[in-house]
């Protein structure tokens, strides 16, 4: 701690130290990192990274970390992407020590270019756009002009004198990649959501970020690997003015095989209708996943196996998938559903009425209580748990060979089997034993009694290439890699009535099925459930 200067590539100025003794003076030697989003779209699991790193770093280091919003684009923001965003944070368990603006200090980065301009460091351009892009745009025919000249003309652009694009206000630098004088500000004639019109000029994420790092005494500056280039314009920026300037440090994106994160497509997928929104559970956005049913641990300790690195990470999906496995096992509850309900009336059942039947909420662990089930003559259990003729290792329910029904310490076996008139099994009259006088079934089955009936949603993959981008791979583009099975509805399956005072992501083990979430559409009458995960990794996938 304020020994910044000594990162490899840090620009030490006579100034360095004693700007270093003040910003310790003010955080008393406390790590400080920010998580600067753009408010212009929704989180996804790369930037879950983001976070675990710039949280995780200052928590394990006893320091802080700031919620930037980078809001210098004006026309591209929303409301609810503020929102989501904070919401996504502290859904991963973060909280953020102070949430700031780039446009809080929109006044004190204006002085500053003020400043930048006295000291013959920026200069007001009228190249067009179209002039600076690409690589070796001629240089600025204005770069020298006087320093009078450009203070008039800057003020000029705030007062709203020039259109957009005429003028714009660049820093006299060349950057790693060859770039010279990156922009500093430009003319935009739209409203801010928090500023509304009191400026037509705004500043780029050239020149904000460092300074904004600067102003809340940020102490390393954890970012992206394709922000190298502009490492040495940060170290500039801070040093030509004499500020403060922490350290920054680039480690390599994370991004998933089978999905697209950038916001462009992602608006694609849900104008085509291929997804219902940004946060329809096959996407890989923060919200997605949360409706899916992905426990935030999940996602957080897949950040941690990925590991900060360099070297960009491209990881597949069953290995996020193997996480949510691990933690749902512990936090989901049992609980047992039917996708494909075959009617099963046992026509001797022992009893008057219902029994009750207690199941462990977590059979591995009976201390963590038991959730009870009714047990009446009619039960329902999956079609495919019932064969007409057994074959060779078929071990469920078979005409003349029994099963054991999980949990009821019953024994059932097939009396009658009843079809309809296109000869399809509709159901089955079966007699049952107690447990401890029947022999040994070869396999104990799921089933439900007096079931709720709900809908669940099945989910695969979205895209059918691992790099859906990729012409190679795909030359169609993205949108002709879509799975046609990426999502099956059941629309009668039957769940135990345990699940009846669930919420919106509560999680359950379907036992023997997979972990599923309640959706958010559910209402009264008829639950949704999504599949997260099935029980186990799908060889046919890894």
């Amino acid at each position: 701690i304020g020994e910044n200067y000594k990162t490899e590539g840090y620009v030490v100025t006579p100034n360095t130290m004693a700007l270093l003794k003040q910003h310790l003076a003010i955080t008393g030697g406390q790590v400080r990192t920010r998580f600067p989003p753009e408010p212009n779209g929704i989180l996804h699991i790369g930037h879950a990274k983001a976070i675990n790193f710039n949280f995780g770093y200052a928590k394990a280091n006893g320091g802080v970390c700031f919620l930037r919003y980078d809001d210098t684009n004006p026309e591209k923001e929303e409301e609810k992407y503020f929102t989501a965003i904070r919401e996504m944070v502290e859904w991963l368990g973060y909280q953020p020590y102070k949430v700031t603006h780039a446009s809080d200090y929109f006044d004190q980065l204006y002085m500053w270019a003020l400043e930048l301009i006295r000291r013959g460091q920026a200069y007001v351009c009228h190249q067009k756009v179209e002039e600076i892009k690409g690589h070796n745009p001629p240089p600025s025919p204005w770069r020298d002009r006087p320093v009078e000249e450009s203070l008039l003309l800057f003020e000029d652009m705030r007062k709203g004198k020039f259109g957009e694009g005429e003028a714009t206000l660049r820093m006299k630098l060349v950057m790693e990649d060859g770039k010279m004088d990156p922009v500093a500000y430009r003319v935009k004639f739209t409203p801010h959501h928090r500023t509304g019109d009191k400026w037509c000029i705004y500043p780029t994420y050239d020149y904000t970020h460092c300074l904004c790092d600067s102003i809340e005494h940020i102490t390393h500056s954890l970012c992206t690997k394709e922000f190298q280039a502009r490492r040495s314009s940060y170290f500039w920026l801070c040093n030509a003015l004499d500020v403060y300037c922490p350290v920054q440090w680039e480690y390599g994106r994370l991004n998933l095989l089978y999905s697209v994160v950038s916001k462009r497509k992602i608006i694609r997928l849900v104008e085509t209708g291929a997804v219902r929104d940004w946060d329809d559970p096959r996407l890989f956005t923060l919200t997605a996943l949360r409706r899916r049913g992905f426990p935030p641990e999940a996602i957080n300790n897949f950040c941690a196996r990925v590991g900060v690195t360099v070297a960009q990470a491209t990881m597949e999906p069953h290995l996020l998938e193997a996480c949510a496995r691990e933690v749902l096992n512990e936090q989901a509850p049992r609980a047992m559903a039917v996708l494909e309900p075959l009617k099963v009336t046992i026509t001797n059942f022992p009893a008057p009425k219902a029994l009750e039947v207690l199941v462990p909420n977590f059979p591995a662990d009976e201390s963590r209580g038991f959730h009870k089930v009714p047990l009446h003559p009619t039960v329902y259990i999956e079609e495919t748990d019932f064969r007409e003729e057994a074959d060779k290792g078929y071990k469920r329910l078979a005409p003349g060979q029994p099963v054991g029904l999980r949990h009821a310490g019953y024994v059932i076996a097939v009396q009658n089997v009843i079809k309809d008139v296109s000869g399809r099994v509709t159901e089955l009259e079966v007699t049952c034993t107690k447990s401890d006088v029947a022999e040994k079934p070869k396999a104990f089955i799921h089933w439900v009694s007096e079931p709720l009936a709900c809908e669940v949603r099945l989910y695969e993959r979205l895209f059918l290439h691992k790099n859906p981008e990729d012409p190679s791979e795909v030359p169609g583009g993205f949108l002709s890699d879509l799975n046609p099975d990426s999502l099956r509805v059941v629309h009668n399956a039957l769940v135990d009535s345990s699940v009846l005072s669930a919420r919106p992501f509560d999680k359950f083990q379907f036992e023997r099925l997979g972990y599923f979430s309640v959706d958010p559409d559910s209402r009264e009458g008829k639950m949704v459930f999504n599949r997260t995960v099935t029980l186990k990794e799908d060889p046919g996938k890894a």
